[in-house]
């Protein structure tokens, strides 16, 4: 038996030549402990045990307005192109965000769409100074690169205008290369460790910026697709016209995010 100390959610752990192999909980599928794991096994298994001043953003980018829900995946662990809940279908990206307008069960999805770029935008408390912006860089990248495994040429940057911090992952298919994980689950990753839900065995994130603590009031995630959303317009609300939006992830103010950085 082993401790797979990247994914809390799975049973039925066994090494193997070295790595600590699991099963993915409620779909079974084998997931290797040395890295992340996909984000739909993830929301399949988090779908069981519940059962019980900025950057102006590109003009296509938006946000998931469904969020959690029970995927169906791939034995590979990515999302199938079309999703549904009982006789409503949709496509999704390979973040496994609706990208389509709900249809019945004829509705046909050509195939997985490629989320190209991830936005993460976080509002941190209110305080008088602002942080150093060199520090606060320095901190997400090496978490980035660190913690959740990702090649640091898929960040294009990180931003900082207080009280707003944001960080753009960009990975075109023809970059990423077979033992890269993927920007859509480590965008994952770190959405639930900002939350305090973290995925990791007993590992969570401290997010300190030069030995002061930071807490986040609201954090939300826009997706940019290499093909444009469908969404007709009719669908979408006034306020969502100009940017559909994904998960905001709203974090009870004076909570602090506590987080153990893999050092």
């Amino acid at each position: 038996a082993c401790i797979c100390e990247k994914n809390k959610r799975v049973t039925s752990c066994r090494q193997a030549n070295g790595v600590c192999w699991c099963d993915s909980v409620g779909s079974g599928v084998p997931v290797n402990c040395d890295t992340l794991t996909s984000k739909c096994l993830l929301m399949k298994a988090e779908m069981t045990g519940s059962k019980s001043g900025r950057r102006e953003k590109p003009k296509d980018a938006f946000e998931d307005t469904d969020g959690l829900y029970d995927p169906e995946c791939e034995n590979t662990g990515v999302f199938k192109a079309k999703q549904c809940s009982g006789n409503t279908c949709w496509c999704v990206n390979t973040a496994g965000v609706r990208r389509t307008d709900k249809h019945d069960a004829d509705l046909k999805c050509n195939r997985l769409v490629r989320t190209t770029g991830i936005i993460v935008e976080m509002k941190h408390a209110e305080r008088n100074a602002p942080l150093n912006t060199e520090s606060l860089k320095k901190f997400f990248k090496e978490t980035i690169v660190n913690r959740y495994m990702l090649d640091g040429r898929y960040i294009t940057s990180v931003l900082y205008e207080k009280p707003y911090i944001t960080i753009n992952l960009k990975q075109n298919s023809s970059d990423k290369s077979s033992g890269d994980v993927d920007i859509a689950d480590v965008a994952y990753y770190f959405e639930k460790d900002v939350k305090g839900d973290s995925i990791f065995h007993n590992n969570i994130l401290n997010v300190s910026i030069d030995n002061e603590e930071l807490r986040f009031e609201k954090t939300v995630v826009y997706y940019v697709d290499e093909i444009a959303p469908e969404f007709s317009m009719k669908s979408l609300t006034p306020g969502l016209i100009a940017v559909i939006v994904v998960v905001i992830v709203a974090i009870v103010a004076g909570i602090v995010v506590l987080v153990s950085s893999n050092k």
